[in-house]
């Protein structure tokens, strides 16, 4: 028998979103929205083409419409599912959580970001190069819809 007591046990301190830990990096996120990006574009770009090979205004804004809704469908209905993952985010291992619990963000958050999205390009792409410098890493459609993006390792898809 020693004459000390033991140690007590070192408690296990579990990560949780809203503290610093991992999240994705530029470079990821960059490659994931411009896959996303292409496959938004493919079908847009191929009937704007046909209405402006055969000099057809109303099909070319037509494919700028098509463009403009499928857009703001593909990203509303990917990140706002339960996933919260793009196809192009999936390809890249990423995905966005909520940033107070980690779990989805929803539809309605998902339209905020995207919204976030356009101001942050407006002002000359400041908005994502705000992760950067930004103790969190967050663009700013991250912090208009509050959420985070993380790798998918240590946030598996359940």
């Amino acid at each position: 028998m020693s004459m000390y007591p033991p140690p007590p046990e070192t408690p296990q301190t579990s990560w949780s979103p809203h503290q610093s830990g991992p999240r994705a990096g530029f470079w990821a996120r960059f490659a994931a929205l411009f896959i996303d990006s292409i496959l938004v574009a493919i079908i847009p770009l191929i009937v704007i083409a046909i209405g402006a090979g055969s000099s057809s205004r109303g099909l070319v804004v037509f494919g700028y419409i098509l463009y403009i809704g499928g857009y703001i469908a593909y990203f509303v209905y990917f990140e706002g599912g339960p996933t919260g993952q793009t196809p192009g985010k999936r390809a890249l291992g990423i995905r966005i959580i909520d940033f107070n619990n980690a779990g989805p963000i929803g539809y309605g958050r998902a339209f905020i970001r995207l919204i976030g999205r356009f101001i942050a390009a407006f002002f000359c792409y400041l908005g994502y190069f705000w992760m950067l410098w930004d103790k969190e890493k967050q663009c700013w459609q991250d912090k208009m819809a509050n959420d985070v993006v993380v790798p998918v390792q240590y946030y598996p898809v359940s």
